[in-house]
């Protein structure tokens, strides 16, 4: 079974500094609907303009993925931590026990485009941690997150895997699913068919009891897919 979610149907807010998409309930965007997907909580799409940000607020027992699209953000926390990192990077938090920290555009002119990611943990009250990376880019799969860190994959504290893919245009590739487990797959870029469900920048689809993925890439892609409970 596939859950389309098109990206005109999330939360959308533009609050002058910052123009932000929710994929599920956040703040002020409440749909009963859409409250999160299975241990996946948050998937925030978020430009936002030069020498602004969200600043110094707390987090408990939350997974956090930033994924940076365009521009550069500014990252400090309670952990001592004092960062900046580019489009292309991602960086992992661990809120546990508790943290604060800011997330800043540090650019006087260039707007900053990233992806908020948040994951409930199956831990509660871990020692906070931070750290980011770059992964090379390549056509197919890269594991970005899963529970062991394997394949040099950030360590998430969730039973869950997240494979960032990327294909050329008029690729076609086929992905085998468990269909014991639920996936979400988010289109960062270009525009592709799944199923025969065409897709484009923002959209997403909830996949229950499938037994694999058919794709077409129309454009050049990037996606990604989140295996979960």
């Amino acid at each position: 079974m596939l859950q389309i979610r098109k990206s005109t149907q999330r939360g959308y807010f533009d609050h002058g500094w910052l123009k932000t998409y929710h994929s599920f309930s956040f703040a002020d965007y409440f749909d009963r609907n859409h409250m999160h997907f299975s241990d996946l909580r948050v998937i925030n799409e978020d430009y936002i303009e030069p020498a602004m940000g969200f600043g110094t607020h707390p987090h408990k027992d939350m997974e956090i993925l930033t994924y940076v699209l365009a521009g550069k953000i500014a990252h400090k926390d309670s952990m001592g931590n004092v960062r900046e990192f580019s489009a292309g990077e991602f960086q992992i938090m661990s809120a546990g026990s508790g943290v604060y920290h800011s997330e800043f555009n540090p650019s006087d002119s260039e707007r900053l485009h990233l992806l908020q990611i948040w994951i409930m943990p199956n831990e509660l009250g871990i020692t906070p941690r931070y750290d980011q990376r770059r992964f090379a880019e390549q056509e197919g799969g890269t594991l970005i997150l899963s529970p062991h860190a394997a394949q040099h994959s950030f360590k998430v504290y969730q039973d869950m895997l997240l494979w960032r893919y990327q294909f050329a245009a008029g690729k076609r590739e086929e992905i085998r699913l468990n269909t014991d487990r639920t996936y979400w797959l988010q289109v960062v870029k270009g525009e592709l068919d799944v199923n025969g469900v065409a897709l484009a920048h923002g959209d997403a689809v909830g996949v229950r009891a499938e037994a694999l993925l058919t794709l077409t890439a129309q454009s050049d892609i990037e996606f990604l897919l989140f295996d979960l409970r």
